[in-house]
């Protein structure tokens, strides 16, 4: 049975949304997936970091791998579109989090589920909250519109209903 992963997707250097189009495209030729559905996208300000506003959107997407090897999957789209990690936060040219993997919670070195910071992130919790807004954080009983109350004081604009 296939299980709803959500994928954080983000890109503040270079031509962002050419490469965040790109990567839905790389998202949509996941083996054993189908992408469910995109956010609108979304601008805002880096968030405990330095560097020029980033544009963001979450997917849906309805998969049979496991979730080490769809992180393994993000990551090499990552390094497709030029990704580094030069130091935490750094800016990026792109950015795929695994946010959620159905109701799953792990905290391992390589992967915690969910997100460990997403639910305190404006610019997750307003795209998800745009496509599953009566979603339950596993662990949490708040929805993603009433985790973004807790969050206004990150600024976050919606762009493009259909930017893809």
């Amino acid at each position: 049975m296939p299980v709803r992963a959500w994928v954080g997707l983000g890109a503040n250097l270079g031509d962002a949304r050419a490469t965040l189009r790109a990567a839905l495209r790389a998202l949509e030729a996941l083996p054993r997936s189908r992408l469910a559905g995109v956010s609108s996208l979304w601008r805002s300000a880096p968030v405990d970091a330095q560097g020029p506003d980033f544009f963001n959107a979450v997917a849906a997407l309805d998969t049979t791998l496991a979730p080490m090897e769809l992180l393994r999957q993000l990551q090499a789209i990552e390094l497709d579109h030029g990704r580094e990690r030069p130091y935490r936060n750094a800016p990026r040219t792109l950015d795929l989090d695994l946010l959620l993997y159905g109701d799953l919670c792990q905290d391992d070195p390589v992967l915690t589920l969910p997100h460990p910071r997403a639910h305190e992130r404006a610019f997750v919790l307003a795209p998800l909250g745009e496509l599953a807004p009566a979603l339950h954080w596993p662990g949490r009983q708040e929805t993603p519109p009433e985790l973004l109350r807790t969050v206004h004081d990150q600024p976050i604009e919606r762009l493009d209903g259909d930017w893809r």
